[in-house]
């Protein structure tokens, strides 16, 4: 993982300084997990990057613990909470596959634009799963580039050998919600701006 996390390192400042590609999509899918928040809430945000989600939500929660693998993002996102007087929002570097998750210790667990960047998906849901509380969502925004773009599974794995891509899995957006269901979530809420673009889905973890 050490590779993943010196692509992103090299990127950081330049992803900081970049827009959102689609302003209003991202205020929905913000305005949407709000929905699910409450007050006493312990969040996990996975692939935080440089934390504005992360700090957008911290007012809705009790606490957000937030993990990105590159620590040259994570400084971004600790500079903004800083400014913007975040007081409850943790910022840890550690790669998704290795990172330490306590048994049902989260009530929400947020995972935006990261579940297609991973070795084993399949894997990484079932471990989120087992960190959810039962009743706990998990809520992603993935880009399911299998549904438009089949063709890239053949280009992904040259552009990582050359260190201009990271890891890129290549699946569609049935494959994701195969992968869901099959760790026991229940899909509550999908939705996409149009065929092709990323996946936001809200999946519930059965009650108690």
């Amino acid at each position: 993982m050490a590779h993943a996390g010196k692509f992103w390192d090299r990127i950081a400042k330049r992803y900081a300084r970049s827009p959102v590609a689609d302003e209003a999509a991202y205020r929905h899918k913000l305005q949407v997990t709000q929905d699910y928040l409450e007050p006493e809430m312990e969040l996990l945000e996975i692939g935080c990057g440089t934390g504005s989600t992360a700090i957008t939500h911290a007012p809705f929660v009790h606490h957000i613990r937030a993990v990105d693998i590159s620590e040259k993002m994570l400084a971004f996102a600790r500079d903004k909470a800083s400014a913007a007087n975040v007081r409850n929002v943790r910022f840890e570097q550690a790669a998704i596959d290795e990172i330490e998750l306590p048994d049902a210790g989260y009530d929400v667990v947020l995972a935006l634009s990261i579940l297609h960047l991973v070795e084993d998906r399949d894997a990484v849901i079932a471990r989120l799963h087992q960190a959810l509380r039962p009743g706990g969502f998990f809520i992603s925004s993935t880009a399911c580039l299998g549904d438009k773009m089949g063709f890239f599974k053949f280009i992904a794995p040259l552009g990582h050998a050359l260190g201009l891509l990271p890891v890129l899995r290549v699946f569609t957006s049935q494959d994701l919600q195969d992968s869901l269901t099959r760790a026991g979530f229940e899909i509550n809420y999908r939705w996409q701006t149009a065929p092709g673009k990323a996946l936001f889905i809200v999946a519930g973890k059965a009650g108690s």
